[in-house]
Parts: C-alpha cells; structure tokens; sequence
C-alpha cells in the first residue's frame, strides 16, 4: 500500500470536496483514461483504474470515513470487499455515473427528456445561382423544391381515417426504455429510444393508405427568396419553418439557401471592397486629365495627375459592396490605373516620340518650319498616344 498515491491527489480534489465535486472529476477522469478511447494503452488502462479505485473508496461515505482515519491502511487483507481491483462498489452511484459517460462516450447519453416532447423539423438545403451585380444590390429569386404537409386524409396522424394511433404497449407511451447490463463496474442503468414507437409513444395498427403511416405527403413547391444587397459567395440565407415538419407537434425546420456567385469579368471582390484595373495611354499618364473608370454603379470621371505612373492605386470612396450588417454602410472600389505602350505607330508617331526622346536627353535637332514644326511635339503625342 505504500506506493500507492492518496485518493484525493488521484482525483485531483480537496478532502472536503463534496459528493458532486468528487463525481464531476471522476468523470473527466474516467472519459480521459477510458480504455475506449485508448485502445492499447497501459499508462491510460491504469490510470483509468486507479481514478476508478478512488472514486469507489471516496464516493462511499462509510469507505471514506474509515480511508480518512487509517488511510490504505483501511483496506488491506481485502477489508473492504473483492470487485474491481479488490474494491466492492455496490455503495457507489457507479451505474449513474457510467451511464452519463458511456453516452457521451458513444452518442447514446442519459436522455432525461421524455422523447415523445415536440422536436424541432431538420433544416432542408438548396442552392441559388446569381450574377455579381445581384449580389451586390440584392435582388429576389424563385426556388422550387419538394415540402412535406401533413397528410390531409389523416390529419398528420399516420393512421386510417377513423382510426387513431395507441399507446405504446412496450415503453407505456414513454418514448423511451431504460435497461441495465452487468459490467466490470457493476450494474449500468441505460435509456434508449423505444424500437418499437420510434420515441413517439404511439404506435398505428392500420396506417392511412394516402400518405402509407408517416402523416405527411410530398409535392413540389415555389419559395421566394429574398436577396440581401452585399452577401458573398457561399454565404446562406434562412427562411424560417420552410424545412421538415417537426415531430410530436414540434415546429418546422428552416430552409437554408446557399448562394453561389458568378465571377465578374471586371471586378473582384474583398469582403465588402472592389478592386479593379484601369487603363492608361501614354499620353493621358504623362499630361494628365480626366478618364472615364467603369465602376459597379456606371462609368464615373476622373481626374488624373500628370506623370501618373503604371500600377498607381486610386480609391472611389463608397464604390464598393454595401454592408450586409448596415446597407447604408458601402465599401470602397480600389483601381489600379496601368498605362499601356501602344503597339502600332505610324510614321508620324515615331517621328513625334523620337523628337519627344531627344528633347528628353538633351540631343539637338534641325529646325523646321511652319505648322509640322508646332505641331511636332505635345500634339501629335496626345493625337498618337490618345487615339
């Protein structure tokens, strides 16, 4: 006994710790360590029995009365009775407690809810197609799928008209059974839902023959969709009780629509900003001017900066996507102006941009005269380069 560690260290707790306390940490302990969850490791299997040993000494209160006075010490020569690891358990809420761990431990759980109470519909799933430009101001769509009613013959009752659903014969209109099972630990207590009802607590002896016992019919039906202004790409919207019908008088689910958005040719999207390109001539980058920018609104003016120089970045304030939150909130339209070198030029221009590449370097030319000679420099230029 003497290498074994004090019980209230296994378990991580004061000694004064109450009933609830010493279960609560068992309870982590025990999901932790379960050899369930690790399969094949002895470290987790001992420390799994070694919480379980102290919760079954501590849990007790005559057990831990006497572990409090002597210690280990209390239980040697099998003092306390043989069981799991030479502990007897009988005292212990031992199949209260495996129960809530086992259900959480593999889905099943003590249902402490009757399962006949009303439940919630499932939620139903669709998808929309829109352009760019609806996602940004909102627009309203046509959906059509399949709802289930409730069966018009037999009201939603699944039985033969002038008939009625009975009560449960195998859980008593619980919805539910409790069984036990031996374990290691003992006699566990469990509760699932009744195979016989399914959980309603009613069973039909002649199912309606329109809707074959299940209470409702299919058809096919047309749900507007209404679009806010500014949601993204993948992002749903929920139209409430448009999904299945509940059970036992609960309501219907939700319709969760997910809208799928088609690229722009033009723009592209950042949350609630645009970002765009924009081209430049020669010309309109090196004297400057207004340009025309297409935007999400229509084509706006702009008034660009001489010597502007390709991948400059512009801002049109509130240009963007409007704010789903708040719609009088819109995001901003970020332009990359990008001056483009003309590929094409005629006798007239090359002349003008070697003059214009001269005049830059410092090079000397030959005088001329009359109109070509004024007409030489920053006219042809915006004529070859804006054309």
């Amino acid at each position: 006994m003497a290498d074994k560690r004090d019980y209230y260290e296994v378990l991580g707790v004061d000694k004064n710790a109450d009933d609830a306390t010493l279960k609560s940490a068992y309870r982590k302990l025990a999901k932790k360590y379960h050899p369930d969850v690790n399969p094949g490791n002895k470290e987790a299997e001992a420390k799994f029995k070694e919480a379980t040993e102290a919760y079954g000494i501590l849990s007790d209160p005559e057990k831990r009365r006497q572990y409090d006075q002597f210690g280990h010490a209390a239980f040697e020569n099998g003092g306390a009775g043989g069981g799991f690891g030479g502990f007897d358990f009988s005292g212990a809420d031992m199949g209260d407690i495996f129960g809530d761990i086992f259900g959480d431990l593999f889905g099943g759980g003590r249902q402490r809810r009757a399962s006949n109470q009303p439940v919630k519909g499932a939620s139903l799933r669709a998808r929309i197609n829109i352009t760019f430009e609806e996602a940004v101001f909102g627009c309203e769509k046509e959906l059509e799928i399949t709802l289930k009613d409730p069966c018009t013959d037999c009201g939603g009752s699944g039985a033969k008209p002038g008939t009625s659903p009975v009560t449960c014969p195998k859980c008593n209109g619980e919805g539910q059974i409790m069984y036990t099972q031996q374990s290691m630990f003992g006699m566990v207590r469990n509760v699932q839902t009744c195979p016989e009802c399914r959980g309603t607590g009613k069973v039909i002896r002649e199912k309606c023959p329109k809707c074959r016992g299940t209470g409702y019919t299919s058809s096919r039906k047309k749900i507007q969709v209404s679009v806010p202004a500014g949601i993204d790409h993948g992002q749903s919207i929920r139209i409430r009780e448009k999904g299945e019908p509940g059970s036992n008088g609960g309501p219907r689910g939700d319709l969760l629509v997910e809208v799928n958005v088609a690229r722009h040719p033009i723009f592209q999207r950042q949350d609630i900003d645009l970002y765009s390109t924009a081209p430049l001539t020669f010309a309109q980058a090196a004297l400057g001017g207004e340009v025309r920018i297409t935007t999400i609104d229509g084509e706006v003016a702009y008034e660009v900066k001489p010597g502007t120089q390709t991948d400059t970045r512009i801002r049109l304030k509130g240009k963007g996507v409007p704010s789903l939150r708040n719609p009088n909130t819109r995001g901003d339209h970020y332009v990359t102006l990008v001056v483009q070198v003309p590929t094409n030029l005629n006798a007239e221009a090359k002349e003008a941009l070697r003059h214009f590449d001269n005049i830059l370097n410092g090079k000397n030319e030959p005088e001329e005269k009359g109109e070509k000679k004024k007409k030489r420099f920053r006219d042809v230029l915006k004529e070859t380069f804006e054309d």
